[in-house]
């Protein structure tokens, strides 16, 4: 150990044991024969050794006078206390320690040759202030509470990390003035306790060795290894929602843990416990892993536990522990439980209920490879840190629960950024009420003079394709049974199997009549009834079994009937859904730039989207009619885009959809409201009522004398009213097609009256698909 642990430091120290001697040499002058001959002889063999008055200034003086040292400083180190006492000589804030008691040298001892004993998170600016505000209290005699809790952090023996309190006693110290020392006026000291951040100030007015520490302090450590544990615990927990390493957040807890424990192999587990369903389940991004159930996702807790455990931990919510797996399962009824644990090196182990207002949230596990390392007695100590865990596994609850209700909220029960404030305003109202009437009404969310744009790319012929690959999953079903009833019948002869495929073969030919809507319950009814119970029943045989077995693999667990091809059609719909609602989503968060707006999409056969803008949904943003039109402009380009996304896409697919997209144009401003038994926004008014009826009934619209759809493949199709829509939307039709967005041409429609409108029209353009 040096002197100088830090390049700069305001004192030169002389570690001088003058106080002492001088109290010496008063004993030496007492009636008291034993005492004055005592102090005598020491003083005597201090003569010669003048430093010991005057100032040690390096390590190898004090190894050198160690014995006499320890002489002089008895009477302040007892022998009765020192196996006790965790006490030595040091100097403030320096890493300089020396005549330790017995127990302060075993610890030093078990540490180990290369540890270094040093304060923890003691930078050189804190060192610096702190060595100065020793001056100002003793020399200027300021009354400065400045330091802040000190801590030496010392392994044992079993290299457990343990935590002592530093305390130390100055009485034996002197603080003297050199000719580099800076007088300081009561302003400088006031400007000194304002600015603790201001080192360079601190080193002007307190230069670099301009003042003397002369003597010695005594250090004495308390252990608050349980103590600091509990505070590190807290500070792991509060941050154990975050993004840190989940391998330093497990070593971080098992190190806290086995500090308080005192067991080096302990190790900690948790398992998340579902009330609902009776189940203990894992943590999906595990940062603490789970010895109850190891590598499985979830498990019934009477499946987990045997009928002791279960009792004890679930129903009794109270800590179970046991002392010594080998005596544990010796017992009949532990042994399953106990060897899964043995599995897993366990020996000991606590399993303590986390309870929160008498709810069971989970189960903390802590284990040892060692019997009785962990047992009943010990598993007290965890009544220090189980309100710490309650709380964060609470918290972490409802961070997970208010997670949930979010995504629902926006996938299910969305409402749109646009138009929260007036939601946000409302509900305010009622929050702040201080009388908050239970019959309290809240009043209808209401956008008045809104232009609406809707918009759909709806994918052709889905219900067709549906139908043709359910009636593919059930011929294959069939065709399977019959082949299985074939082998059975040539094995066993019996008559009522031929009965059994001609039933089955007349299925078959019915299903090239096409598939009518009771069709495939009809026949899911008998081949349940008539033929699983000869499959099931039927003698072991090797080949037969194999081709059962098959056979059920591939019932779907849902339906319970082949489930292939709709699969796969399903497959296609979702992928084609996904990808197109991911590009209107996302091209979404660019349109709200041009004007804050409410949008809401809809998946079905496709993507449909409603689009409401206007004043009265964002009226900070001064509202004008070349926002409408931008916006029907950027509707016809994202139409577009989505019908290339779709044919870059369809090549990919299990069935080769094709998809038509539509544009409904609709001029003028409507209200609509939010409907509280629905929870959407809905048009408002017998007239806007017309809008809705379009809506919904225009992409089955025939062109005016045909049976031809308005909507065709690959084609985007805008129904409108007016002819001033009409010049409005080949203005975007001809900037699109210089884009290389359309393909050249327009095709102009009628549309075939619809019932309760009359007079629509329709522009038909198609989407340039193959151009990079």
């Amino acid at each position: 150990m040096h002197f100088t642990q830090f390049p700069t430091n305001p004192f030169i120290i002389k570690i001088s044991f003058h106080k002492v001697i001088e109290t010496l040499e008063e004993i030496a002058l007492s009636d008291v024969d034993y005492r004055s001959n005592y102090a005598k002889a020491l003083l005597e063999k201090t003569e010669s050794l003048p430093e010991l008055r005057s100032g040690i200034t390096s390590m190898k003086q004090i190894e050198d006078n160690a014995v006499l040292i320890n002489h002089l400083l008895a009477d302040l180190f007892p022998t009765a206390l020192t196996n006790n006492e965790i006490k030595a000589v040091s100097i403030p804030f320096q890493n300089i320690t020396f005549n330790y008691s017995n127990r302060f040298q075993k610890i030093v001892r078990e540490a180990g040759d290369q540890f270094d004993v040093t304060i923890r998170d003691l930078d050189e600016h804190q060192f610096y202030i702190m060595s100065c505000c020793l001056i100002l209290n003793f020399y200027y005699n300021q009354h400065l509470d400045f330091s802040k809790p000190l801590f030496y952090d010392i392994p044992d023996a079993e290299n457990i990390m343990k935590h002592y309190r530093i305390l130390y006693n100055a009485d034996f110290l002197e603080v003297i003035p050199t000719e580099k020392s800076v007088q300081l006026t009561q302003e400088d000291i006031d400007a000194l306790i304002d600015n603790f951040d201001n080192i360079d100030l601190w080193r002007e007015k307190f230069p670099n060795e301009s003042w003397i520490l002369k003597g010695f302090g005594m250090v004495v450590l308390f252990d608050v290894t349980t103590e600091n544990a509990v505070s590190n615990l807290k500070s792991n927990l509060l941050k154990a929602n975050g993004k840190e390493n989940e391998d330093d957040f497990n070593e971080s807890l098992e190190r806290i843990f086995r500090s308080i424990f005192k067991i080096a192999d302990l190790r900690i587990g948790f398992t998340p416990f579902d009330c609902s369903e009776d189940k203990f389940n894992s943590i999906p991004k595990k940062k603490v892993s789970s010895f109850i159930l190891i590598d499985n996702e979830e498990m019934e807790c009477h499946r987990a536990l045997n009928e002791l455990v279960y009792k004890t931990l679930v129903d009794d919510k109270t800590i179970f522990s046991i002392s010594n797996m080998e005596q544990f399962v010796k017992n009949p009824e532990n042994e399953a439980f106990g060897k899964h644990l043995m599995n897993q090196n366990i020996q000991s182990c606590i399993f303590a209920p986390v309870v929160k207002d008498d709810k069971l949230l989970g189960i903390i596990e802590l284990v040892s490879s060692k019997p009785r390392e962990l047992n009943s007695l010990n598993a007290n100590k965890l009544d220090i840190v189980m309100p710490l865990i309650v709380d964060t596994i609470d918290r972490y609850n409802s961070d997970i629960q208010n997670k949930i209700e979010a995504v629902i909220q926006h996938e299910y029960t969305s409402i749109h950024p646009s138009v929260y404030w007036k939601f946000q305003k409302e509900v305010s109202k009622y929050i702040y009420d201080e009388h908050q009437d239970p019959e309290y009404i809240f009043k209808e969310i209401i956008f008045k003079d809104v232009y609406p744009l809707y918009g759909q790319i709806d994918i052709k012929e889905s219900s067709d394709t549906r139908n043709r690959a359910a009636q593919a999953d059930i011929e294959n079903q069939l065709t399977t049974l019959i082949k299985i009833i074939e082998i059975l019948h040539s094995k066993s002869k019996l008559i009522i199997l031929e009965q059994r495929k001609f039933e089955l073969e007349s299925f078959l030919k019915d299903m090239s009549l096409g598939l009518r809507a009771d069709t495939e319950q009809q026949i899911q009814r008998y081949i349940e009834a008539e033929i699983h119970p000869i499959l099931n029943h039927t003698t072991p045989d090797e080949d037969i079994t194999v081709l059962i077995q098959n056979y059920f693999d591939e019932i779907d667990d849902a339906t319970g009937s082949f489930y292939q091809e709709r699969k796969k059609f399903d497959t296609t719909l979702t992928t084609i859904n996904n990808k197109l609602s991911f590009l209107l989503d996302t091209k979404q968060k660019e349109a709200q730039a041009i004007f804050p707006h409410y949008f809401e999409r809809f998946n079905t056969d496709g993507v449909e989207h409603n689009l409401y803008i206007g004043n009265s949904i964002a009226p900070q943003s001064n509202f004008d009619l070349n926002y409408l039109y931008n916006m029907r402009l950027w509707q016809l380009q994202i139409l577009a885009e989505m019908e290339k996304e779709h044919y870059s896409l369809k090549s990919s697919l299990p069935y080769q959809l094709e998809v038509a997209s539509l544009i409904l144009v609709f001029s003028s401003p409507i209200t609509i409201r939010f409907r509280m038994d629905e929870k959407r926004f809905d048009v408002d008014g017998s007239y806007n009522a017309r809008y809705e009826v379009v809506k919904k009934r225009i992409d089955k619209a025939l062109e005016k004398g045909t049976s031809k759809r308005i909507t065709e493949k690959g084609k985007i199709t805008i129904v409108y009213s007016h002819s001033d829509e009409e010049k409005e939307y080949k203005k975007y039709i001809e900037y699109l097609q210089f884009q290389k967005v359309l393909e050249p041409g327009i095709e102009f429609l009628e549309v075939e009256d619809l019932q309760g409108v009359s007079g629509l029209k329709a522009i038909r353009v198609k989407v340039l698909l193959d151009n990079d």
